[in-house]
């Protein structure tokens, strides 16, 4: 199977979580406390990913100046992507309370809000299609680390764009969309980037880190932080810890 379509489908798979997460939360009220905790633990979970395989990795492929470089470039154009995004209604899309503004609150913020979550999608599904590169498999790990990740933004957003009124097919067909979009940017990564030097590929690896790092600070840890309040750094120190271990044990 060509690396592509291997990457293609390892995107698919881990944006496939986004509609499990969205699907419970379509089918069960669950409490806006459990669902905050689920996201204090997948912030862990990527925050040791971006650590301990994707950082780390690039340092030692392209050197420390080009890592920091391509992180800060990274976070610096998710925030500004962010902020537009926010003016237009897409501030609270991972939230799961009464945050999310219905298309009569604010017009438009139902597209920003599918671009929203696209913008958040697209930087993981690139570094899990570039872990495949080198000639090995998939990076176990960051799969796993995304997987679990993506299941509490799905099932958070998906709540509360349920409490602002959106419908069924809004809900599932962001979801499904990004899902999708998730394969095709890790094929797309593979595509563009096989044959490039191990410093370019770890290169492109620091932007997305840099992008992902924003996006959980900016969106997953406000909405864990929210409910759990105190308790949310030991929830995502035990994510942290067990993508850690996860990473050592592959």
């Amino acid at each position: 199977m060509p690396d592509w379509v291997e990457a293609g489908l390892w995107g698919l798979l881990a944006g496939s979580a986004l509609v499990v997460g969205a699907a419970i939360a379509w089918l069960v009220d669950l409490p806006r406390t459990l669902v905050a905790s689920v996201m204090a633990f997948g912030s862990g979970v990527l925050l040791s990913a971006l650590a301990f395989e994707l950082v780390d990795e690039a340092e030692r492929s392209a050197g420390l100046v080009p890592t920091v470089v391509g992180m800060l470039g990274g976070a610096v154009v998710y925030v500004a992507a962010n902020v537009v995004l926010a003016r237009h209604g897409a501030r609270h899309r991972k939230r799961s309370g009464d945050q999310q503004p219905s298309e009569e609150d604010q017009r438009g913020s139902g597209t920003a809000i599918a671009i929203g979550a696209l913008l958040d999608g697209v930087p993981e599904s690139v570094v899990l299609g570039l872990s495949l590169l080198p000639g090995g498999g998939v990076g176990v790990a960051v799969l796993v680390s995304i997987a679990v990740s993506n299941l509490p933004e799905g099932l958070s957003s998906a709540a509360g764009m349920r409490r602002s009124g959106r419908s069924a097919a809004y809900v599932f067909g962001v979801w499904g969309g990004i899902a999708v979009a998730s394969g095709l940017a890790g094929a797309t990564g593979v595509l563009l980037l096989d044959g490039a030097s191990a410093a370019t590929v770890a290169l492109i690896t620091a932007v997305a880190a840099g992008a992902i790092l924003a996006m959980v600070a900016d969106t997953m840890i406000p909405e864990a932080f929210e409910r759990t309040h105190l308790y949310t750094g030991l929830i995502a120190s035990l994510g942290f810890v067990v993508s850690f271990t996860l990473s050592r044990a592959a």
